[in-house]
């Protein structure tokens, strides 16, 4: 083999190299672009998935407040409704009690209630002695029922009759005036306790009206309002 057959074979191996190389080239670039590619949406995938989160997250964090917010409006209303409630109950109640200041301006009939009241508290009590506390403006009238009060109460519960000592130290406080609207006030009433204190019924007009309004408070709501509140 001559020196021109011997070049022309390495001239011939040498493209065949060079071919190879490039059709290796090509192959790795084409590789490399495929696998850049597949990151590429690989990672874009994952940035949408990462957007798509965070906004149903605060999607999610608005329907929270939004529910929240109406929750507490929601109550707030309901507030209001039962206080403008409370206020027209306290006002009913408010005026039966200027209502029961005109009840000891009769003093035929407040005295006859006097009676009642004392023999009703004495067979609450159902002691042989009791004290006694009526207003110092009720005094008199309280003392000219006393006998009567002991008998009836003596007949009704088959008893002696006890011994009542009307307390002259302490009174119940006076009806409320101009010069004493907001202080301690009784409409009129007494109060009977056992002679050693424990046992104490109190039996005012006042404390009749507060048992009477609760007890009665759940028919009023369903009158007035529709319904009984809870």
């Amino acid at each position: 083999m001559n020196d021109a057959d011997v070049s022309k074979q390495i001239e011939q191996m040498v493209r065949f190299i060079r071919q190879e190389a490039e059709e290796k080239a090509n192959e790795i670039l084409v590789s490399a672009e495929e696998e850049f590619n597949i990151e590429k949406l690989q990672l874009v995938e994952a940035e949408k998935k990462k957007i798509r989160q965070e906004y149903e997250r605060k999607e999610k964090q608005v329907e929270v407040r939004k529910k929240i917010e109406y929750s507490m409006q929601l109550n707030a209303s309901r507030i209001k409704v039962l206080q403008a409630q409370d206020d027209v109950v306290n006002s009913m109640k408010e005026a039966a009690a200027k209502e029961l200041l005109h009840v000891s301006h009769d003093h035929h009939n407040y005295k006859r209630l006097l009676k009642d009241l004392i023999v009703q508290s004495m067979l609450r009590l159902k002691e042989p002695a009791v004290l006694l506390r009526c207003r110092k403006e009720d005094l008199h009238l309280v003392e000219s029922v006393l006998d009567s009060a002991r008998e009836d109460y003596a007949e009704k519960a088959s008893v002696h009759s006890p011994e009542i000592f009307v307390d002259t130290n302490v009174y119940l406080p006076p009806a409320p005036s101009h010069h004493n609207s907001h202080g301690p006030h009784c409409s009129g009433g007494v109060v009977l306790a056992s002679r050693d204190g424990k046992i104490v019924f109190e039996n005012t007009g006042d404390a009749r009206l507060d048992v009477v309004f609760d007890k009665k408070l759940p028919e009023i709501r369903k009158l007035m309002f529709g319904h009984v509140a809870a």
